[in-house]
């Protein structure tokens, strides 16, 4: 679907029509993310882990075969996934039992220059290079919806853009702004160039784009239990993927925002705007980039009250998440789930580099801080890139 696009175009523009218009602020709610509380003994956990460990001994063992390039081996287990934490948003609770099998996962985010490979192998046209089908959105709008002009309908995606100075938080729409022309290959806009930034992650990029890159490396996204799993590293239940305190020894361990939102990211952090992959330490799964600089792409439906359905069950197993999408700020909008945050999250906006946080964007979005990386499960780690075994992609 296409809603979003011109949703927020419209926006950004003043008007395609009142029903669009009056409906934009949830769209930016969905597009940048944004309970009852689960008691689990200390038995439990402890067994329900054991189990996980015993189960996983084969699994385990994938770990002693060739890695897929760029690849490290995430063991499997049980964990808390979710928080009961407070200072959290509602989606993010309540904390449940999970337990993964073992699955290897990309060290960092997917680059451009990795993506660039992919586009020239396939051909592939991204969803922001490709103009909104007007009839495909008609579907969607409200009977009577007057056609926009054939300009509106131009390839194009959201571009951030600081403000002059501060300025209301609920309103997104006062640093987003619509920008025809941009794309993966121009991240801002037609005048941005990805030259230089070969090594940062791809931004840009729908679900659906994530899908057609993974298929064709012979991977798949992760689901949000296993991104999530991934992203702790093996810590349990901690804040950050790192641990409790946000700059252990004054140290940053992620690309965020530092100075007032939206105005100026001072890039105390060494980074304003997106950063080389690897740029932080890793986490204890030797993954990069699981906190800030991009929000990733999981497989899954995004529903807000998908962890109060998983609390109700003794202990969720490879969960692949909701048989279907619901966010009542958007209930017509379906929407994937993205994790991880990035360099805009800022605790006077958002926290969402904590791995318990999770938003909803339509499958179609695409943004200068959204991008994803692959995993493949732990019985099968042949990769495969041969170009006349996958599915044609659109020119």
């Amino acid at each position: 679907m296409h809603f979003w696009r011109i949703k927020g175009q419209r926006l950004l523009a003043r008007g395609v029509c009142a029903s669009i218009s009056n409906r934009v602020r949830w769209l930016f709610f969905g597009i940048l993310g944004m309970g009852s509380v689960l008691l689990v003994s200390v038995a439990t956990i402890a067994g329900s882990s054991a189990t996980g460990s015993n189960g996983n001994q084969a699994s385990r063992g994938e770990a002693s075969r060739g890695a897929p390039p760029g690849m490290a081996w995430i063991p499997g287990g049980a964990f808390l996934m979710g928080t009961n934490d407070k200072e959290s948003f509602p989606n993010e609770r309540p904390a449940h039992l999970v337990q993964v099998r073992g699955f290897w996962m990309d060290v960092h985010d997917v680059t451009n220059a990795e993506f660039a490979k992919f586009v020239e192998a396939t051909g592939y046209v991204t969803t922001a290079e490709r103009p909104i089908n007007w009839e495909e959105l008609r579907k969607q709008l409200p009977p009577g919806t007057p056609k926009p002009d054939d300009s509106a309908l131009a390839p194009g995606s959201l571009v951030f853009t600081p403000t002059s100075g501060p300025v209301p938080l609920n309103d997104l729409s006062a640093w987003w702004r619509w920008v025809k022309g941009a794309g993966w290959r121009h991240p801002e806009g037609p005048g941005s160039s990805i030259q230089g930034r070969e090594n940062h992650p791809v931004v840009q990029v729908s679900w659906y784009d994530a899908v057609a890159y993974a298929q064709w490396a012979g991977k798949r996204l992760p689901t949000e239990a296993e991104w999530e799993f991934a992203a702790r590293g093996g810590l349990e239940s901690k804040r950050y993927v790192w641990g409790d305190d946000f700059r252990p020894g004054g140290r940053y361990m992620a690309n965020t925002w530092q100075g007032v939102f939206p105005v100026r990211d001072t890039g105390e952090d060494g980074f304003a705007g997106t950063s080389p992959v690897g740029c932080f330490p890793a986490n204890g799964y030797g993954l990069y980039d699981m906190a800030g600089n991009v929000w990733q792409w999981c497989s899954d439906w995004y529903r807000v009250d998908a962890h109060i359905e998983a609390a109700s069950q003794n202990v969720c197993r490879d969960p692949a998440g909701p048989a279907e999408s619901y966010d009542p700020g958007e209930p017509y909008s379906p929407k994937r789930v993205v994790k991880g945050g990035s360099f805009l999250c800022n605790p006077s906006y958002c926290e969402s580099y904590r791995p318990s946080a999770r938003r909803g964007t339509p499958p179609d979005t695409g943004s200068s801080h959204t991008g994803f990386r692959c995993v493949i499960p732990g019985d099968d780690t042949q990769v495969s890139r041969s170009t006349e075994s996958q599915p044609s992609f659109t020119k």
